[in-house]
């Protein structure tokens, strides 16, 4: 077979395997042909943008972060941004996509990005494309798979940040306000609050109340322990608000979340009195070097991809189910947004051990 290759959407830590993995048991095991293509779809659409992949040119990435291919966020041919006479609009270039494909030779194209790469990818199969999808997101919020790789590495540095952040916290009785990537889905902030000991968290899933919030610091401060360490997922919002941005969209551009820590830090001072600290991990949650646990996914998804190409498993996404590796369709993977159970088992042991959700639990 001639196989392609891209990587969409934002960058996470583990990419780089799933390249390595495709490439090598595409070439040793079947024999096949791989093609990467450079920046997502956008490769597809320009001169340069193909390039033939050996196992000499995946040597060495395993422990690297990012893409050797490169990504694009804004990469959708359905809706790619042109400038025509001096103004920025959206034409519609999938038809050039599957002609390009169809040049190419291609016989299956392995797409690996989160839910707007399978989104963009599950329209190409309806008209024709033969794609299979490989999850990946630091946010876990793809359904139809367990876990996505990429979010394993977000939430051991988001831990680790906050377990510096709380040396500093006792030694200056200070609140500090650790703001963690998270739109839609609060799994890193859950997860790494827990594991770092973090006295409040704050997910979009749970929309919170600045009181039970600031309940839980002077009840912390009466009873001796004159700091705390806030969990707060960039997508959270008061029960009386909206989401915080930095900056608007448009018709051709998303909204950019950012802000909510220092709005909820601003507020925490003012109302308990305590000097509050603001800490923005951003994109250092999508950088560096993955962990074993996203190197041991990322390989075994690029693996299943190639075999699922040779079963003709076009429209399918490799997944994590339990502890085996399967496939789902990417309809089925989209269909319901994956989120935080507000009545999951994380959630009730973040409650039993006195952690405020900011419903006035403590």
């Amino acid at each position: 077979m001639r196989l392609g290759l891209l990587t969409g959407g934002g960058d996470a830590p583990g990419l780089n395997a799933v390249i390595r993995a495709v490439v090598k048991t595409a070439r040793r095991h079947y024999g096949d042909d791989v093609v990467g293509i450079r920046d997502g779809y956008e490769g597809l659409l320009t001169p340069d943008g193909v390039i033939p992949m050996e196992i000499d040119d995946v040597r060495g990435i395993l422990p690297r972060g990012g893409t050797v291919l490169g990504t694009a966020n804004r990469g959708n041919p359905f809706a790619r941004r042109i400038v025509e006479n001096g103004i920025e609009k959206l034409v519609d270039v999938s038809d050039e996509v599957l002609e390009r494909i169809v040049a190419l030779g291609l016989d299956a194209l392995i797409v690996v990005g989160g839910d707007g790469t399978m989104r963009i990818s599950h329209e190409l199969v309806q008209k024709g494309c033969p794609i299979i999808g490989v999850p990946k997101t630091i946010d876990n919020d793809i359904g139809g798979t367990d876990v996505s790789f990429g979010y394993d590495t977000a939430v051991n540095f988001a831990m680790e940040a906050i377990d510096r952040l709380h040396t500093t916290a006792e030694a200056h009785h200070r609140v500090m306000v650790v703001e963690l990537m998270g739109r839609d889905a609060g799994f890193i902030a859950l997860r790494a609050g827990i594991a770092g000991g973090a006295d409040a968290i704050l997910i979009p899933e749970i929309p919170f109340e600045l009181n039970a919030v600031c309940d839980t610091i002077r009840e912390r401060a009466e009873g001796g322990r004159h700091f705390s360490i806030l969990a707060v997922a960039e997508g959270a919002r008061p029960t009386d608000g909206e989401q915080v941005f930095v900056e608007a969209g448009d018709g051709l551009r998303l909204p950019r979340l950012g802000g909510i820590g220092y709005q909820v830090a601003d507020a925490v001072a003012r109302r308990t009195g305590m000097e509050t600290r603001v800490t923005v991990l951003g994109h250092l949650q999508r950088g560096g070097s993955p962990t074993a646990f996203d190197r041991w996914l990322a390989t075994r998804f690029g693996a299943a991809a190639v075999r699922l190409a040779h079963t003709n498993g076009m429209g399918r996404m490799v997944a994590v189910q339990g502890t085996r590796i399967v496939d789902v369709s990417l309809a089925d993977a989209l269909a319901v947004p994956k989120r935080v159970d507000p009545s999951c088992d994380a959630i009730e042991t973040a409650r039993g051990m006195g952690i405020s959700l900011g419903v006035g639990e403590v």
